[in-house]
């Protein structure tokens, strides 16, 4: 059977059908993470974006079980890495064998060769290893000893990190952070939350009574759903106008780079669809910058002295920054759905 590579995606799916099949997605997983509605459906929207995910918080508050219940969520091939200190690249893109029967060379696929490849403790490898993910991450594609083997649609990496302790790790390197679409946090549940989780959690693992809601070929739809949504002009230039001021920011050494700009906006189309609209708007872009932004930039060595973390002077730029001043839906196109369970948007910018 002919694999779906990257440019391949299925017809795109009604907005009733959109609906059910990502709230199923979202429901499914928060069966196993409480609490956290808006955090699981930004790490669907990464999904949906064609985009990777780095989910980075203190120990223990389910960093792993997010990406593995989005995992399990799927019904497609899932692979697990365990990154430690001595983790081989070829352990991660596969390796060419000697086949004393065939007296030739066949090639081992690694573990990224599947739908949704969960990466735990990923600062744990070395630069080395870490470095196997660039070309799939980017390319979809994976070369080995010369020959070049396309990967299958949908792909993505969600990685985990624990910044907390540093012994032991290596920090990710700026062109590897900047190929994951997105950082977010986990942060610690409200009361209610780890009550509940108590009465789920205390006698059995959740996770593993978890069975998948939808299909490769169902994701593939949704991607090509999301890839119809429609940007204004007037979106896209406010898209660029705020990558740009972290480029000019005083507080940054180093701002969002272009490829920065394409990943906020195809999240933004994600989100989009996501609240049943077929069409972006500023505020998406608005609610976004944070996870999409913060992780790729360095802040001046006065920033770091005064204590300003990055999330913070996103935040700031996106205050500053005077939105477009026509803010309405565009003419021709749907009027905006409610969003389905509590109404609330599923996304909201981080302040500082």
């Amino acid at each position: 059977m002919t694999q779906q590579t990257w440019d391949e995606v299925g017809g795109v799916l009604p907005h009733d059908e959109f609906r059910a099949a990502s709230e199923a997605i979202v429901a499914n997983i928060e069966q196993v993470i409480e609490g956290k509605t808006a955090t699981v459906r930004l790490a669907l929207a990464v999904l949906l974006a064609e985009g990777h995910l780095l989910i980075e918080d203190v120990p223990g508050v389910g960093k792993t079980k997010l990406a593995k219940a989005l995992a399990r969520s799927i019904d497609c091939s899932v692979r697990r890495i365990q990154f430690t200190p001595d983790l081989l690249p070829s352990d991660v893109t596969g390796v060419s064998v000697y086949n004393q029967e065939t007296h030739d060379f066949e090639f081992r696929p690694g573990a990224v060769f599947a739908n949704l490849v969960v990466g735990d403790e990923i600062n744990r490898a070395s630069p080395k290893t870490q470095s196997a993910l660039l070309e799939c991450m980017e390319e979809r594609q994976v070369t080995v000893d010369g020959v070049t083997y396309q990967l299958q649609t949908p792909f993505m990496v969600i990685a985990t990190q624990n910044p907390i302790e540093m012994e032991g790790t290596y920090p990710l390197p700026e062109a590897q952070r900047d190929r994951f679409t997105a950082r977010i946090a986990m942060g610690y549940p409200g009361p209610d939350a780890e009550l509940a989780m108590l009465d789920g959690h205390g006698a059995a693992d959740p996770l593993q009574e978890l069975r998948p809601v939808s299909d490769a070929d169902t994701v593939r739809r949704l991607i090509a759903t999301v890839r119809n949504v429609h940007v204004a002009d007037a979106v896209k230039q406010y898209a660029v106008d705020l990558v740009t001021a972290t480029r000019e920011a005083p507080d940054l050494r180093l701002g969002a780079s272009p490829r920065a700009t394409l990943q906020l906006l195809r999240t933004a189309r994600a989100v989009a669809a996501l609240e049943g609209r077929d069409y972006v708007l500023p505020d998406d872009l608005q609610a976004l910058a944070v996870p999409v932004l913060a992780h790729r930039i360095i802040p001046t060595a006065d920033a770091q002295l005064a204590r300003r973390t990055t999330d913070a002077i996103v935040a700031e730029l996106v205050h500053r920054l005077a939105l477009p001043p026509d803010r309405k839906r565009p003419t021709g196109y749907d009027t905006p759905r409610p969003a389905a369970g509590n109404g609330r948007p599923p996304f909201e910018p981080r302040r500082p």
